[in-house]
Formats: structure tokens, sequence, C-alpha cells
């Protein structure tokens, strides 16, 4: 068997953070979701069973949980930050899918949520 690609999944992580335009998004905070798809090669972790011949996605949830406590005005700047963050900490990554959302926007709509969503290659 060859594995050509794989992927870290991580779905619907959930953030409390102060991302936002107005006042009150920045002083009081909004809930937000997070998806990632993170393609790396998965071969070796596939046969040792061991984490250190793969992503632990501890590891990368607590890259993106810091960068998520930093303040942005825009979910574009936060999601972009997100995925440097990841390239630098985890060289062994090679394409970054990311969805982030922010769950019922102060925007004067009855909506679930907004966001971007991203797909960047190293």
């Amino acid at each position: 068997m060859r594995i050509k690609q794989g992927y870290i999944v991580l779905k619907d992580l959930r953030f409390h953070a102060r991302h936002g335009v107005g006042a009150q998004e920045t002083l009081v905070g909004n809930e937000f979701t997070l998806d990632l798809r993170l393609r790396t090669d998965l071969a070796r972790a596939v046969e040792t069973d061991d984490v250190n011949d793969t992503l632990s996605y501890a590891d990368v949830f607590e890259a993106v949980k810091d960068e998520m406590s930093r303040p942005s005005r825009l979910l574009e700047h936060v999601a972009g930050r997100i995925a440097r963050r990841l390239f630098h900490d985890f060289p062994a990554l090679d394409e970054i899918g990311l969805k982030l959302m922010k769950r019922n926007p102060p925007m004067g709509a009855d909506i679930e949520s907004a966001g971007v969503e991203l797909r960047v290659q190293r």
C-alpha cells in the first residue's frame, strides 16, 4: 500500500474571542467555530503508530487557540494568521483548508453564522 497524501481534520473547534469591527464585538466578544483540513504525509504514522510521525492535533489546537486569543478586526486577518502560524510551527504541512465562522454576527439578520474559508498551500 502506498499513501500519496493524507489529511488531519479538526472539525467544529469552538472559541470565545474578541474579533470584529464593532466596539461591542471587541469588548464582549462572540462565539466562533473553526474547521481545519491539514494535508501532510501520513505514510510513516500509518506504519509506526507513533505520534512523532504525524501532526499532533493537540499541538495544532494549542497554536490555533493562541492565535484566536489575539483580537483582530477581520476574520480574514485571523484566518491568515492561523495559516501562517501552522505553516511555521509544522513544517510537514503541505496545505491548509480553514473555515472560520462567527456565530450570530451582529448584522441585523436572522443568520446562524458568517465567516471566511481559505485554502492555502506552502
